[in-house]
């Protein structure tokens, strides 16, 4: 299937049949929407390289899909949606996937803004970098420095920040600077698996490995001052952005529910248009029970980047002095999640869906009942963090994104080599070396992981950008350039 560019930006295949091969047999599967791809020529060429465009065609084949579905500029091949998928589904009989939300679920990104000008601390950010990554645990399979109960880990999956606050860790305030507010309504401990639970124990409090990051940064360049201002933004401000998500308990949750939902569709001979593309049908048992899971996951991973912060913060104040109530959190957004919220999905007809967002951010536009009110007259803080060693940029979203993405924008560079291919291709210390060479501190749990997360390792972050910029999905606000980075 070929995609047409239909205007600049935007490429779109119409809907058509699909002939797929399923456990040795032939299915025909229909297309209900079109799929689109919002990218420029140049990033297009590359989604193309990948199974992305099949893929999200494949998501036009769901019952009850609704509109379009949506490859974003950051696209690539991934687990049944393609990462940077974006899809909606009506609540009443339209389909349900974990493969439109992920493994990882509500890996998301927190922004903090401090008050220091990088001029008045840049001798010290190695120290910085080093003390971070001592107070926060990183690396595959790294686990936290909480000792908490069964019974606080249920209430993490059941309240999110809430436990986190009561418990010393951040600020009340914080979580009017949260997506949620840090609490994802309608989460169900008692659904959780013990085998996710046990997971979730050790690694509450964690970074992670791969793609997830501490990164301090320099506001190098500011887009639009009413925006920043509102956000407390200036050039040349030292900022911190946290990046990771549910860690081995979300991976449990998803594994948890496909086997459930496999095992399910099998019983009922029901065929999806992928063996990746499993799903659940909106309103039945089965679906209400993966959302209460998802929902737990999502929780954790709020109450993970909460207490991170937390000691990101005490990192700054052991080297800076810095107090940590002067660490504010600018915004929280999740980056793969299930949300329900009233669209357009087209002819003018305004419905409830369940937006899939797969490495996807939402971007909800000025005045949206949602937003913090502080935020409510520039539209949603969106952070799009780039791959190590490169830029990443605050923007707020726009009208558009209710007509174009269901509120959706990129969420990052997004991969175009393997991990496997960038170790073959990349060493670990010549990153290193290089990085630092551009005044970037940078402290890994191993080489090896500098070599996967290597920048050339992902796509053109301000192409991505871009792209959504232009389409008028989102607004520049500040680009953000790395001064001090910690990987797992």
């Amino acid at each position: 299937m070929i995609p047409k560019k239909i205007a600049e930006g935007i490429y779109q295949i119409e809907p058509e049949m699909k002939v797929i091969k399923y456990n040795e047999k032939i299915y025909n599967f229909t297309m209900k929407v079109p799929a689109r791809v919002y990218a420029n020529d140049y990033l297009m060429q590359h989604i193309k390289n990948d199974r992305s465009i099949d893929q999200i065609t494949n998501v036009a084949c769901l019952p009850g899909i609704r509109k379009h579905v949506i490859a974003m500029s950051d696209a690539h091949q991934g687990y049944g949606f393609c990462i940077g998928g974006v899809a909606a589904t009506s609540v009443d009989g339209g389909a349900i996937s974990p493969g439109g939300v992920g493994y990882d679920i509500n890996c998301g990104v927190r922004l903090l803004r401090t008050g220091l000008n990088y001029s008045d601390i840049a001798p010290q950010i190695p120290a910085l970098t080093e003390s971070l990554f001592r107070h926060i645990p990183s690396g595959l399979g790294s686990k936290g420095k909480l000792h908490i109960t069964e019974n606080d880990l249920n209430q993490v999956l059941d309240e999110g920040i809430d436990w986190a606050i009561k418990h010393g860790y951040g600020f009340d305030k914080d979580r009017y600077f949260c997506e949620d507010q840090g609490r994802t309504v309608g989460a169900d401990s008692s659904l959780v698996s013990n085998k996710a639970k046990a997971r979730g124990l050790r690694q509450l409090g964690s970074l992670g490995s791969g793609n997830h990051f501490i990164e301090i940064q320099r506001v190098e360049k500011i887009f639009d001052e009413e925006a920043a201002k509102i956000m407390g933004i200036v050039e040349n401000q030292v900022t911190v952005m946290i990046h990771t998500g549910s860690r081995a308990m979300g991976h449990q949750i998803c594994t948890d529910s496909l086997q459930e939902i496999d095992h399910m569709m099998h019983r009922k001979n029901i065929v999806p248009p992928d063996r990746e593309l499993s799903y659940v049908i909106s309103g039945t048992k089965e679906a209400d029970r993966y959302l209460a899971q998802m929902r737990a996951a999502a929780n954790f991973a709020y109450t993970n980047r909460h207490i991170i912060m937390h000691w990101t913060r005490e990192a700054f104040n052991e080297v800076l002095h810095i107090p940590p109530e002067q660490m504010e959190l600018v915004y929280d957004v999740a980056h793969n999640i299930l949300k329900i919220e009233e669209h357009d999905v087209g002819g003018g007809k305004r419905e409830m869906v369940n937006v899939h967002r797969k490495g996807a951010t939402r971007a909800f536009p000025p005045n949206h009942p949602d937003l913090p009110e502080k935020y409510r007259s520039i539209g949603q803080p969106v952070l799009i963090p780039g791959s190590m060693g490169t830029a990443s940029y605050l923007c707020v979203g726009q009208e558009k994104a209710m007509e174009l993405s269901f509120a959706s924008t990129a969420h990052g560079g997004g991969r175009e080599m393997s991990r496997s291919k960038a170790k073959r291709k990349f060493y670990g210390k010549n990153i290193q070396q290089e990085l630092n060479q551009k005044g970037i501190a940078v402290k890994a749990a191993s080489l090896k992981v500098l070599a996967e997360e290597a920048p050339l390792a992902y796509k053109n972050i301000d192409q991505v950008v871009n792209v959504s910029h232009d389409l008028g999905i989102i607004k520049k606000v500040a680009r953000l350039v790395p001064i001090g980075v910690t990987k797992g």
